[in-house]
């Protein structure tokens, strides 16, 4: 499994605002995508600082994601969003919700 870990900082008083968009814009494009399994969307007590962590079947799922949706996910948020939001990529250990086959290295 490997996620995408997203983080935005809000304009102010946008929490209300973000978490619309994405419930009815974003989250039906993701749940539309190869691969999509789940998403964790937080945000800090001072409602300006967002992360959202999608879950994805593999990397290049998530990566196919990142060049056709993703952009779109962006400009619906664009109203909300302070900055250019930050991606990291990771591939998921352990999660108590997923059954995940940790890849073995040597």
């Amino acid at each position: 499994m490997f996620a995408r870990n997203v983080s935005v900082h809000l304009k102010s008083k946008m929490l209300s605002e973000f978490g619309h968009v994405f419930d009815t814009q974003v989250l039906p494009l993701l749940r539309k995508q190869k691969g999509f399994r789940d998403e964790i969307t937080i945000a800090n007590a001072n409602g300006l600082d967002v992360t959202a962590i999608s879950l994805w079947d593999n990397k290049a799922d998530a990566e196919a994601y990142n060049t056709s949706a993703y952009p779109e996910v962006v400009k619906s948020l664009a109203h909300v969003i302070d900055g250019t939001p930050r991606v990291q990529t990771c591939e998921v250990v352990s999660s108590t919700f997923h059954k995940i086959d940790v890849p073995v290295h040597a």
